[in-house]
């Protein structure tokens, strides 16, 4: 369960960043992508426990899902695809060339007091 080692390295750098600060840490707010091999509910519930007993005890993981978006070479745009199976671009079924969102596990902000 990888969730656990990524629960508890979010809540060291937003410990870091509060202690920088002087400030008690909230929320982390986290951007979550499709395709990041993460488990959304694995890592609430690896945060939850990992959060315990530190300076951020009581706060909460807020994610934010990221959908699969590719650059398709025949539409000339960033397009979604239809499903995770099939790679396609959504508007005009060519295969995808690229993957341009939705690998991304990012910290992006801090909720403060």
């Amino acid at each position: 369960m990888h969730e656990l080692s990524i629960a508890m390295s979010l809540i060291d750098a937003a410990q870091e960043e509060a202690a920088k600060r002087n400030v008690k840490v909230t929320g982390v707010c986290i951007k979550l992508g499709a395709l990041s091999g993460v488990v959304k509910e694995a890592l609430l519930a690896s945060y939850e426990m990992a959060v315990c007993e530190t300076p951020l005890e009581g706060s909460r993981l807020l994610v934010e899902e990221v959908p699969v978006m590719v650059r398709c070479a025949a539409c000339q745009g960033d397009r979604p695809i239809r499903s995770l199976q099939f790679f396609c671009c959504d508007e005009c079924g060519a295969p995808a060339s690229e993957i341009v969102q939705g690998k991304e596990l990012e910290l992006v902000a801090l909720e403060i007091e």
